[in-house]
């Protein structure tokens, strides 16, 4: 696969590409006038634009700030799920596949995140008592 921007070589991504893939089949299966059909598009989709986009922004709290409104998408996006299973539109086993995907998902954002904060930290041994 070719990579045209430098948000295309996320692991991260990748993987919310293939949960839209995943809801999509969902989507497939139950009826759209369902108000949760409509959420879980929805939602799916804003994981992988709001990584894209603060993919691409110049400074580390920009770029947090889309990571955590993708983390937020994918918690929807498993609520989602859920609500599926408690409507009995769907099976448990049905969206394991799912839900291991945001798992993974939004572990990797909390890194990201983590990775791009700005805060300022000295390691612990520096308030060790060194005068005795």
């Amino acid at each position: 696969m070719q990579y045209y921007f430098d948000h295309e070589k996320l692991i991260v991504y990748q993987k919310s590409l293939s949960f839209v893939d995943f809801a999509d089949s969902v989507l497939k299966r139950i009826d759209c006038k369902i108000k949760v059909y409509d959420q879980l598009d929805r939602a799916s989709t804003s994981i992988i634009l709001n990584i894209a986009e603060g993919n691409g922004k110049y400074s580390s709290k920009d770029r947090c700030r889309y990571f955590d409104i993708s983390r937020g998408s994918a918690l929807e996006s498993a609520a989602c799920l859920d609500t599926l299973v408690a409507k009995s539109l769907l099976e448990p086993y049905e969206i394991k596949e799912g839900k291991d995907l945001l798992y993974e998902i939004v572990s990797m954002l909390v890194g990201l995140i983590k990775s791009n904060s700005d805060r300022v930290y000295e390691p612990e041994e520096s308030y060790s008592d060194s005068n005795k």
